[in-house]
């Protein structure tokens, strides 16, 4: 038997219909993939945020944002975490009792957090929505009392928090502020919108 030679044309219109069939499969295949990513809308909605914690410094905070909110994540001195306790009788809701904002098993403890060196918090007031701002400066201060040991104060109505996020007395937030959903991956790595205990 012989062999029938291949017209080099042939061969051309071979090569170039299978390069143009796998380049047909690639663009197939990309948007498929890229649906197993979390879009932006889902993570809008409520994908969990990975935040590290390792520059914080005591006395520090970082924002980031978790379900379009802005989550605060501050690194209490000790000094600030031996106050928490003498507050309680100041504070609507020292135990986190009520219900308005659920606080996780967790962060029932005078801290309301997991570790006590580190608050976990939505920043936005438990009233009308706006966003207090940090007032860690103890002492007397414009709209705060004289003995003023540091914490959240809204600019819109008044309310004031204590660094663990507990609403003073007779103001018009009517709760604490919200502790989200966290957990820590590790000693430097919190994750913010997922929580495996709850």
């Amino acid at each position: 038997m012989s062999e029938t030679p291949v017209d080099s044309s042939k061969r051309t219109w071979i090569i170039t219909s299978a390069c143009a069939g796998a380049v047909g499969g690639v663009a197939a295949a990309v948007p498929f993939v890229s649906t197993f990513q979390p879009s932006e809308k889902a993570k809008a909605a409520g994908a969990a945020v990975e935040v590290d914690i390792s520059a914080l410094q005591p006395g520090e905070m970082k924002t980031v944002e978790w379900r379009g909110k802005p989550v605060w994540v501050l690194r209490r001195t000790k000094q600030q975490l031996e106050e928490l306790s003498t507050l309680n009788s100041e504070l609507a809701d020292p135990n986190s009792e009520r219900v308005g904002f659920p606080t996780p098993e967790y962060a029932k403890n005078e801290w309301r957090s997991i570790k006590p060196e580190f608050s976990v918090l939505v920043g936005i007031c438990t009233h009308l929505g706006c966003s207090p701002t940090s007032k860690f400066t103890p002492g007397p201060q414009p709209s705060l009392p004289d003995d003023w040991k540091g914490g959240f104060f809204c600019p819109c109505h008044g309310s004031t928090f204590d660094l663990a996020g507990r609403v003073f007395k007779n103001k018009p937030a009517p709760d604490n502020l919200e502790v989200p959903p966290h957990m820590y991956l590790s000693d430097t790595k919190l994750l913010i919108g997922e929580d495996k205990k709850a």
